[in-house]
């Protein structure tokens, strides 16, 4: 029976594009080798699946029942990010998409296809997010949009406990450092193998473009410098903070007080998803000689062949 559960994961990796159908087996392989295992039995017809949330709840529950992962909310998290990593393409290779869409089709249509690439990779847990309670009051000040947040777990008594005895590190140096992407997380540090950045340039300074995975706000986005900075707010922001170039009332830049290195949060819209109307964001500069990344862009499993 297991062996269904990793084909339906190797299969939703196909229909979403995350994988290509010559990844297949090599994939299947990678998984066997996260859960555990060391065979595979080819399941009979056709392996379809309800949703992402099904297939990942019983590979983990099969997981902990063999021992290969503790039986917390948090060690189940780890473990799930870890089988969403093997599905994960590779940063070049996500920001080779990007940028191939960011020049042929606009920012708008390069964070619309991140955003869901996000969302595909389980970085944004779609079925967590879906819980979220949100509404508009008025008040005298104008609109307030209210969100409680729910895709954002609580722990358990025993991930609490297992996160006191766990060893302390300053790796990452906070959840939004760059070095988080790929991180396989520990239990006091959420897991990041399915996180990608975008590395962009603001002001001649390099910074880096994400989405949050709690969605604080409707495709809640963060910009944060690659330099971990203390965060030190004296007098009024100014543009080395951060920048927008839009002068759309939908967009807003402010810096985020989760963590200690300057970020930019935008509420991304419906039109100035990135803040880029007239394209502030140039391509980061090669850090070797050689053709541009590019020109090994991933596809999406749909797209026609050379």
């Amino acid at each position: 029976m297991i062996s269904t559960y990793i084909q339906q994961l190797v299969n939703y990796g196909l229909d979403t594009g995350l994988i290509q159908p010559d990844d297949e087996i090599y994939i299947r392989n990678q998984l066997l080798m996260t859960m555990g295992l060391d065979s595979f039995e080819e399941p009979e017809g056709d392996c379809y699946y309800v949703d992402l949330e099904s297939i990942l709840t019983a590979l983990v529950d099969d997981a902990v029942a063999r021992g290969v992962c503790e039986d917390n909310s948090v060690a189940r998290d780890l473990f799930d990010t870890k089988l969403m990593g093997v599905l994960t393409p590779r940063p070049s290779i996500v920001r080779a998409n990007f940028w191939d869409k960011y020049d042929e089709d606009g920012p708008e249509a390069a964070t619309n296809w991140f955003y869901e690439f996000c969302q595909d990779a389980d970085y944004i847990r779609r079925y967590r997010i879906k819980k979220d309670l949100k509404w508009v009051t008025s008040t005298p000040y104008g609109d307030l949009d209210i969100t409680i947040n729910l895709s954002k777990p609580e722990k358990d008594p025993k991930a609490i406990a297992a996160a006191k005895l766990a060893p302390q590190s300053a790796y990452p140096k906070c959840q939004l450092c760059m070095e988080n992407e790929g991180y396989a997380g520990r239990m006091n540090h959420p897991a990041r193998e399915n996180h990608r950045i975008i590395p962009i340039t603001i002001n001649d300074s390099a910074w880096n473009f994400q989405y949050s995975p709690y969605v604080y706000y409707n495709e809640h986005c963060i910009v944060f410098n690659s330099e971990h900075t203390p965060m030190k707010i004296e007098g009024p922001p100014s543009a080395s903070c951060w920048t927008s170039s839009s002068s759309s009332p939908t967009t807003s830049w402010a810096a985020t007080p989760t963590c200690p290195s300057w970020a930019a949060a935008s509420s991304a819209t419906t039109t100035s998803r990135a803040a880029t109307t007239s394209s502030p964001w140039p391509r980061p500069p090669l850090r070797r000689p050689g053709p541009s990344p590019a020109t090994r862009t991933w596809k999406p499993a749909s797209s026609a062949g050379p």
